[in-house]
């Protein structure tokens, strides 16, 4: 299993403005709603500018959470020199244009997931943060919530003794637009990227990385993406995952890890995981692990923790993992037929 996270807890008091951790927003979109919801509840943290390409959203997000400094374009956040850290939240497509922009700026960089639409984008990304010396990691949020720091525990104690099988399905029903983000080829469209990344990287963290080889099947919709897929991997040692994502197909949205002597649950839905449920020949261990405010707090204050110790990786999402999850996603989508306008020849 990769290297466990040491979930964030408040010590209370007040934390002098000068020696807070300063966050920027690139693309302030949904997600980040719920970003700079956590980042608030940090006693060390605070967002401290938000850039867009459209002013008039930029200045619209930062009186709605009182950002003191609003960007109408990404070179201008990126230029900032009084932050920390930028968030990039962007489309998928543009995750790679928008991160290296900060990284060349000299600006650390928290990229949302998948670090980037195709593993030429990701190589390019890494490449530049690791040249220019810059931190960089992508957004897997869940493996710093503090449930799953207690599935972590479970596993290096070996609760469940060894490990068989991983059964992980995200998926869920969009309304079927052919412009969304979620169905548009241009955007980097389909379950795998938006989705089936929370299943794959879970895998990962159970087992500490990817088979090279698996079986997969997928519907391939009208816009040319994915719609739902099934994912089947054999590890060396006969231990298996089940995967299954999808963006037109409600699911469970649930985890499981069974081992020789038990299983751990994770319930719906386990990418915000705020409980998990050991179960043995002993009987039935519950765990509720409520957040401090929505989740992202915990990454955030990872990310805060790596760049004030100076490190240019975090050791729980390191960059070779992620460039070889990208692989993963490049093999699956190939295999299936899918292509964006923009992936290579």
């Amino acid at each position: 299993m990769a290297a466990d996270a040491v979930a964030w807890r408040p010590e209370g008091g007040t934390v002098p403005m000068s020696e807070r951790f300063r966050w920027g927003i690139l693309a302030p979109g949904k997600i980040c709603h719920k970003f700079v919801q956590g980042v608030q509840a940090l006693p060390d943290a605070e967002v401290a500018a938000v850039g867009s390409r459209d002013l008039g959203r930029a200045q619209a997000f930062a009186a709605q959470y009182g950002i003191p400094r609003a960007h109408g374009s990404y070179e201008e956040l990126a230029a900032d020199r009084e932050l920390d850290a930028i968030y990039v939240a962007t489309p998928h497509n543009l995750h790679a244009d928008a991160a290296i922009l900060c990284l060349e700026n000299g600006r650390p960089v928290l990229c949302e997931k998948p670090l980037a639409a195709n593993l030429p984008q990701a190589e390019a990304m890494v490449g530049c943060a690791r040249e220019q010396g810059v931190f960089l990691m992508e957004a897997l949020w869940t493996r710093f919530q503090p449930a799953m720091q207690v599935v972590g525990q479970w596993l290096e104690e070996r609760r469940i003794g060894d490990l068989r099988r991983v059964e992980c399905d995200f998926s869920f029903r969009c309304d079927g637009n052919p412009e969304s983000r979620l169905l548009n080829p241009e955007l980097a469209g389909g379950g795998l990227l938006d989705v089936g990344i929370y299943a794959l990287a879970f895998t990962s963290w159970v087992f500490g990385g990817l088979p090279e080889h698996g079986a997969s099947l997928a519907e391939v919709g009208e816009t040319g993406v994915d719609e739902q897929a099934g994912i089947l991997f054999l590890y060396p040692g006969g231990e298996m995952a089940v995967l299954t994502c999808g963006v037109r197909t409600q699911g469970t949205i649930s985890a499981r890890i069974t081992g020789t002597d038990g299983a751990i649950e994770i319930p719906s839905p386990f990418y915000r995981a705020q409980s998990a449920v050991l179960r043995t020949k002993a009987g039935e261990v519950r765990e509720e692990r409520p957040f401090l405010a929505t989740g992202y707090e915990y990454e955030a204050a990872e990310v805060a923790r790596c760049i004030r110790a100076g490190e240019t990786e975090c050791a729980v999402v390191p960059l070779d993992e992620s460039l070889m999850l990208c692989a993963a996603m490049d093999g699956l989508r190939a295999a299936w037929g899918v292509r964006y306008p923009f992936d290579p020849e």
